[in-house]
């Protein structure tokens, strides 16, 4: 939960880098939020007929694409691409493949053009 708190004190930061774990456990609790959103549109009754979606879901996507771009362009920096790499989703199959694969590679160890290494490892290093 600690790593949510943190990309949403994050909100529309696109500088700096963001850990897996930063972005993994976001997307985590992101996907644990709009299924309660879809549950509690199902008991109150408030559905959108035939979907099973309703209004609390459709204001939970509204308020995290924001702070959802921010941490993912901070990833794309931990492992020294721009945040304009994200676009590369818009190639069928292999963007988004290319892009998963980007996810779950480890960081840059130390400083890189984007800032500190989060972890702390390799700080001291100067930047090449």
């Amino acid at each position: 939960m600690d790593y949510f708190i943190s990309a949403m004190k994050n909100y529309a930061t696109f500088t700096g880098r963001a850990r897996r774990s930063e972005y993994w456990f976001f997307y985590l609790f992101y996907f644990i939020f709009l299924v309660l959103a879809v549950i509690l549109d199902n008991l109150l009754g408030i559905t959108i007929e035939d979907t099973g979606i309703g209004p609390l879901y459709f204001v939970s996507i509204l308020a995290m694409i924001i702070p959802g771009l921010a941490v993912t362009v901070r990833r794309l920096h931990d492992v020294g691409k721009s945040g304009w790499f994200y676009f590369i989703v818009l190639i069928p199959i292999i963007g988004s493949v290319w892009l998963l694969v980007l996810m779950v590679t480890d960081g840059q160890p130390g400083r890189n053009k984007y800032g500190k290494n989060p972890k702390g490892i390799g700080n001291e290093v100067a930047l090449s």
